[in-house]
């Protein structure tokens, strides 16, 4: 069922490299749907929906009204409603700390550098849905964006096999400010948002994870608008030693098992007892797991066991993962922290599972894959803000500097550059 590796196994390569699938017919079906979209616009949005979610649908009626919010509203528990308001003020305090200001700064010549801070005006979030209900997306998507001041948010979502919309999900998006919600999902969705039809208006930036065919979409649009970040299957890496509890590395394990057939669950140790009762926990807990056929395909194909020759060599090897969420499920976890160099989101100790982070906690859940936090960050407030530079230089200022700039350009041979400079100089006679 599961691989158990050595730390210095040649197998752990292949698990490092993530080659899930053969790209290229995913590839070519993406593009055709782009393309369709970006030429027929709200024609192929209506054809697609019901060749690819079987519903009918209509230019007219591929927004979400108030109607089927406030339905939605009717048919979600208290419970839930309150679970989410309690989830929404954690996500958005959090979120919160993150606003940065613009400044200015002068100096003694009275020449003034600066920068501003400005909200993308209008966005579009992908949050995943047909057969499954991602509520808690929406509040990681949506809420940074409207703490960093976006003013028009434009989701879209898949539909249940039904036509209509989860109501957790419009209850979430309604809570978290959406602006609108539409009735499309896939690739489809990604074109929309990109280019634009006559009834969804094209956004400056995308974000939200999906399918492969609304990564790939997402890579193929970027250029026209802006993207968070091209995400793959959901990862777990968890480090632990003799500390550690068999059923909380299980469980944890498995919740990000049953995501997907192409998730990644991976524990590492130097502890062997520990890998042995690990393996009997996983047995006993997948026995009832709902989605137990995805979970045990997803550790088969792509999860692991490896036996480190200690924690140093555990968290080497981690370092190397850079993996979407890092547990450390040690006696002394934040000793180790500071040795943290790649990971998305790092859950510290034993009260401190993956799922916390997934739907309360605070920290954004929209977090870089396959490797890509060695170079990529959490989604945030960041990710809905530009910044634009200011340069104000007193006469003074641009004298001072003068033969700087006219050498650097002439070096470069852009000779009008340095007459931009010499030009200025002149008027005082230097």
């Amino acid at each position: 069922m599961l691989r158990v590796l050595d730390s210095k196994s040649g197998e752990i390569k292949c698990l490092l490299d993530k080659c899930y699938t053969n790209l290229q017919e995913f590839t070519r079906r993406t593009t055709e749907i782009v393309a369709d979209v970006r030429v027929r616009g709200d024609a192929a949005l209506v054809e697609l929906a019901l060749k690819f979610d079987g519903f009918v649908v209509t230019p007219d009626t591929l927004q979400v009204t108030d109607a089927e919010f406030a339905a939605a509203y009717q048919s979600v528990s208290e419970e839930f409603l309150a679970a989410l308001r309690r989830a929404h003020q954690s996500i958005s305090e959090f979120h919160q700390k993150q606003v940065r200001t613009s400044w200015l700064e002068p100096d003694e010549q009275g020449n003034i550098l600066g920068q501003v801070l400005r909200p993308l005006e209008r966005v579009g979030i992908y949050v995943p849905g047909g057969t499954a209900a991602y509520p808690s997306s929406v509040l990681m998507n949506a809420v940074p964006a409207r703490v960093a001041g976006v003013k028009e948010i434009a989701m879209v979502t898949p539909v249940k096999s039904d036509g209509i919309v989860t109501p957790e999900v419009l209850v979430a998006a309604k809570e978290a400010g959406v602006s609108e919600v539409y009735k499309v999902g896939g690739a489809q969705a990604i074109a929309a948002l990109a280019y634009g039809t006559k009834s969804i208006k094209k956004v400056d930036k995308i974000t939200g994870p999906g399918n492969i065919y609304v990564t790939l979409a997402k890579k193929m649009v970027y250029g026209e608008v802006d993207i968070d970040m091209l995400a793959g299957p959901s990862e777990i890496l968890i480090v632990a030693d003799e500390s550690a509890d068999a059923a909380y590395v299980a469980a944890d394990m498995l919740s990000q098992a049953e995501h997907d057939v192409l998730a990644s669950a991976i524990l590492i140790t130097p502890t062997q007892g520990l890998i042995d009762k690990v393996l009997a926990e996983l047995e006993r807990q997948l026995a009832d797991l709902p989605r137990r056929e995805i979970a045990q395909r997803s550790l088969a194909d792509y999860g692991a066991v490896i036996l480190a020759d200690s924690v140093q060599d555990a968290l080497n090897l981690a370092n190397r993962f850079a993996p979407e969420h890092l547990e450390l499920m040690l006696a002394e976890p934040f000793q180790y922290l500071g040795q943290v160099q790649n990971a998305g989101a790092v859950f510290l100790g034993q009260y401190s599972p993956e799922p916390l982070g997934d739907y309360y906690a605070g920290p954004n859940h929209v977090l870089p894959t396959g490797g890509t936090a060695r170079f990529y960050s959490p989604l945030s407030v960041d990710t809905f803000t530009k910044k634009t530079s200011v340069i104000a230089y007193s006469q003074q200022g641009l004298c001072q500097v003068a033969d700087d700039v006219m050498l650097l350009a002439e070096t470069e041979g852009l000779a009008a550059h340095a007459r931009a400079i010499k030009v200025r100089v002149n008027e005082r006679g230097v």
